[in-house]
């Protein structure tokens, strides 16, 4: 059985007021508090539950920095170069760990869910924030 507990609560703090990147962020909690909950489970049940997991991870990964990277690109965001080389070096460290684990290289799980967390918790409160903020400016705020 999977357990409830979640790593990570949902709160507005997190929310940027762009209806789709918030909705991408609680998608990405809500898969670190997926993935949290399987390592609790016995290994042949874990194994198969966080390859699921871990799919669902890149892809959201992915598909969400691919948004925000279009949004800033669009919107001639001036720390774009930067922003998307985070997205870049995040996505590789997440695929390769990914990857280690499901070809069976050892993989601290606990750490990799930590640093996981970390990163996005801190990447939404200070990186995303920038460029949130910059679209709450003339001419952007009726976007938000």
């Amino acid at each position: 059985m999977i357990s409830d507990n979640k790593m990570i609560v949902w709160t507005d703090r997190l929310l940027c007021g762009i209806m789709i990147i918030d909705e991408q962020h609680k998608e990405l909690v809500d898969l670190i508090n997926q993935m949290s909950s399987g390592i609790a489970v016995d290994n042949i049940q874990r194994h198969d539950y966080l390859n699921i997991v871990a799919k669902k991870i890149i892809r959201s990964v992915k598909n969400h920095f691919a948004t925000e990277e279009k949004i800033m690109f669009v919107t001639k965001f001036p720390e774009y170069a930067e922003h998307k080389e985070e997205h870049d070096n995040f996505a590789r460290v997440v695929t390769e760990s990914i990857l280690d684990y499901q070809t069976g290289k050892r993989l601290s799980l606990s750490d990799f869910i930590r640093f996981f967390a970390d990163w996005v918790l801190s990447h939404i409160t200070s990186m995303d924030k920038k460029y949130f903020d910059f679209l709450k400016k003339p001419p952007f705020v009726k976007l938000a």
